[in-house]
């Protein structure tokens, strides 16, 4: 499989760029949400996200990894003032595992974009060692990846999966006045 081909959908989606910097993916990350496969770009409706994906990774079980989901669109694609919102945050993963091995650092939130169409991006790294007594951010509000990469070592992202939300119409109910 030609690896530039994993990389197109990031940058036509603006999420390299404007989240994370040029990178070779080199691991296989899988994300699905019940039987929904996430690819990159898809559509997820916010109510099939509430819980948290479930995330096979390759590698091997003495590599770890962290695990990073945000909104760059927060709270609308047209002004991103709370870029990036962060959804979850899982560290030393053990390769070959899922997240529920590592430690959560920040709870997972789901989806709940307010207005138009928002990115939900899943980007994994793998640490150079294990990172104890990491610090949850203050708030979910202005996180930077980039900066929490440099902040821990992370270095490039190893691979990326990033899936489209927005706000699903309410049930129409008729209103009695």
């Amino acid at each position: 499989m030609h690896m530039a081909s994993c990389v197109d959908p990031l940058v036509v989606g603006r999420v390299i760029g404007e989240v994370v910097d040029l990178f070779v993916p080199t691991l296989t990350m899988s994300v699905s949400y019940g039987s929904k496969h996430i690819n990159n770009g898809c559509d997820v409706k916010p109510s099939i996200a509430a819980e948290p994906p479930t995330v096979n990774l390759g590698g091997r079980m003495s590599e770890l990894y962290t695990l990073v989901m945000i909104d760059p669109d927060a709270p609308s694609p047209s002004d991103p003032t709370m870029r990036e919102w962060v959804h979850w945050v899982v560290v030393n993963i053990p390769g070959g595992t899922d997240p529920s091995q590592g430690q959560e650092v920040v709870p997972y939130m789901g989806p709940r974009p307010p207005l138009g169409i928002h990115r939900y991006v899943l980007v994994l790294f793998r640490q150079k060692a294990g990172l104890p007594g990491i610090t949850p951010p203050e708030s979910r509000a202005n996180f930077n990846t980039r900066y929490f990469a440099a902040r821990y070592d992370l270095g490039l992202p190893v691979a990326t999966v990033y899936f489209n939300a927005q706000k699903e119409p309410a049930s129409r109910r008729r209103r009695h006045i």
